[in-house]
């Protein structure tokens, strides 16, 4: 590769790791109590509407405590063929 090639390359790839930052979440929002998406803010107006503060969460819920947590495991026994 010539010097050129490589400059263009470090080049595109400064502007792109610079320009990959990502939302961990994306806004939500609520009218009088109801959640409602961007389109229909957009689309209904902005008028009584707030975004709500998604507070991070430490809890896992039912299911995520069920994958998460350990499994009863049935093994066959080899010898017998009964499981366990």
């Amino acid at each position: 590769m010539n010097k050129k090639t490589l400059s263009i390359a470090a080049a595109f790839l400064t502007i792109v790791g610079g320009t990959a930052a990502v939302a961990a979440e994306l806004p939500t929002y609520a009218a009088n109590g109801f959640p409602v998406s961007a389109l229909q803010v957009r689309v209904l107006g902005a008028a009584h509407v707030e975004q709500q503060v998604s507070a991070p969460t430490t809890v896992a819920s039912v299911h995520q405590a069920k994958v998460l947590g350990p499994r009863k495991v049935t093994t066959a026994d080899v010898t017998t063929g009964a499981a366990r």
